[in-house]
């Protein structure tokens, strides 16, 4: 029989009171995808790195191609045939894509000789799987998913065939992904073996052959992918059943909140962003916001929470807010009753260093609330951390942990319990559940959903259709700079929306839809059937 590529038998890491990976064994075949999909801090991503020698196990073996193996560091994993794509890159972002590939592999103290080889190689990899990228484009002007092409390629360059793929999707635009997973296909069909750990179950219906499920740092079953369901694995991921569509009653909406005027928002670049933008928004509704990303959404979330420059005109529950200078900012957002999730949590959202308990102040630390005398009443915002951790079910529940220890989700977990538990009149929340397990989306959409109730306004602004479609009372559609639209979801579907999101107004032609099919193909693939983990 053809020994297992890797095997980890009886793996267990504890960093200090938390028991990361307990007992865990997994076997995985070559040339297969195999899933590992669990909530956030289930141990996923820890029990990859001690495969890829970033930790230590405290106890377990590995095996690969049948052979037992010490992995003590990165070198000794590359070394034994595995690359690893994290879920934040590793990458220098003044460098082109060439010097990148060859960091840290280079072939003595001559760099040309180095850089020709890889052109040459690089050039054959692009070609075999088609991982087509610029050699000399630098990585700082790349998107989110060529950049993730070039982790790839670094991977196969140092002659991995076996990749670690971890959380691919959760920085991807849906296009990104549907491409990405094209070329994870011909990887297999290459002979490669990939572990994917993700949490959408809809990318492990679609292009697994086995998947693992992980539960608070415990292997708890191991199945083929054709013999399972959606549902099945959402109940051993969380333990019991989960809704994988959005339980919402018909917003009753109130008094209008925000109003927005010929809103234009020009870049340092000198291009013009957003391009005369009018919305309303009224208490007790959820306006979603829909459109390919780098189409003005984040533009426009920015210098709503003031954090970015605009002209026209914004209204908040009848006050004109500043625009521009010393007043366009945070705080001045916040004392008009404005809160924000920014779309991502470790640069805009949460001082990464920093413990929960101080990230979960932040912004709001002049809050006489949080004062005592002339000093942070620190030890009343320790007891107000715990309580919100506690409340939002944030895992490790330790407020004393650094922001940077905790999963992605429980990072967003900590942002938004943050940002939601001020009470605000309105929340501008950029994607919401952006690498966040099932059973936490569905306590994120339970969240905003109930503060929709309690008559706030929430502005959603998410590449994800299906999350718009399910959570919004009225539909917004950006494009180049633009609201194309408006739609109610009971009264559109995706093709509606599609041809909106590529800049199509008028009646479709065939040319039309051959461009909507290939841009949103993806998105329509998640809603079918809601099975969108």
């Amino acid at each position: 029989m053809t020994a297992p590529a890797i095997q980890l038998k009886g793996i267990s890491k504890a960093f200090g009171p938390v028991q990361a990976n307990k007992d865990i064994s997994i076997s995985v075949m070559p040339g297969t995808i195999h899933g590992i999909i669990g909530e956030n801090g289930a141990g996923k991503s820890t029990l990859m790195s001690i495969l890829y020698g970033f930790y230590k196990a405290d106890r377990g073996e590995i095996w690969i191609k049948g052979n037992k193996t010490q992995i003590p560091d990165s070198q000794a994993a590359i070394a034994a045939g595995i690359g690893m794509v994290f879920q934040h890159f590793k990458l220098v972002e003044n460098f082109t894509v060439l010097e990148n590939i060859i960091l840290g592999a280079e072939d003595g103290r001559l760099l040309r000789p180095s850089l020709a080889k890889a052109r040459k190689e690089l050039a054959h990899l692009a070609k075999e799987y088609e991982l087509n990228i610029d050699p000399d484009a630098l990585i700082e002007n790349l998107s989110v998913g060529h950049q993730q092409r070039v982790e790839i390629l670094k991977a196969l360059y140092r002659q991995a065939d076996i990749l670690i793929l971890d959380e691919p999707t959760g920085v991807l635009t849906p296009a990104e992904a549907d491409q990405l997973f094209r070329i994870l296909d011909r990887l297999r069909e290459e002979g490669k073996t990939i572990i994917l750990i993700t949490h959408k179950l809809r990318e492990i219906m679609d292009i697994t052959n086995t998947v693992s499920v992980m539960r608070r740092g415990e292997m708890t079953a191991t199945v083929k992918t054709a013999e399972t369901s959606p549902e099945h694995l959402a109940e051993l991921m969380v333990g019991r059943k989960v809704l994988l569509r959005v339980d919402k009653k018909p917003a009753t909406p109130g008094q209008t909140v925000l109003e927005v005027e010929n809103l234009r928002v020009t870049d340092d670049k000198g291009v013009e962003r957003l391009k005369g933008i009018s919305l309303s928004l009224k208490a007790g509704e959820i306006l979603g916001i829909a459109g390919v990303a780098g189409n003005g959404q984040s533009e426009l979330l920015e210098v709503l929470g003031g954090f970015a420059n605009g002209v026209g005109t914004i209204r908040m529950n009848g006050q004109e807010l500043p625009l521009t200078g010393k007043g366009s900012n945070g705080q001045a957002r916040r004392d008009a009753g404005i809160a924000h999730v920014p779309e991502d949590r470790q640069r805009e959202g949460l001082i990464m260093e920093y413990s929960a308990w101080e990230n979960s102040v932040f912004g709001y630390h002049h809050d006489p609330a949080f004062q005592k005398g002339m000093l942070m009443d620190n030890a009343g915002i320790l007891d107000k951390a715990q309580e919100q951790m506690d409340r939002f079910d944030v895992r490790p529940p330790h407020p004393k942990l650094a922001a940077k220890n905790f999963s992605g989700g429980n990072q967003q977990k900590i942002v938004v319990a943050r940002e939601i538990e001020r009470n605000p009149d309105l929340l501008l929340i950029g994607q919401p559940t952006r690498g966040v397990d099932i059973g936490a989306i569905e306590f994120i959409h339970q969240q905003i959903v109930q503060l929709r109730d309690q008559g706030k306004a929430i502005l959603l602004v998410s590449v994800e259709l299906d999350e718009i479609m399910s959570l919004s009372d009225r539909i917004a559609v950006m494009f180049d700079g633009h609201i194309m639209g408006e739609r109610v979801p009971s009264q559109t579907d995706e093709k509606e929306l599609g041809l909106l999101m590529a800049g199509i107004t008028q009646e479709p032609t065939a040319e039309d839809w051959q461009v909507v099919d290939q841009q949103f193909a993806l998105q329509e693939e998640e809603h079918e059937g809601e099975n969108n983990g």
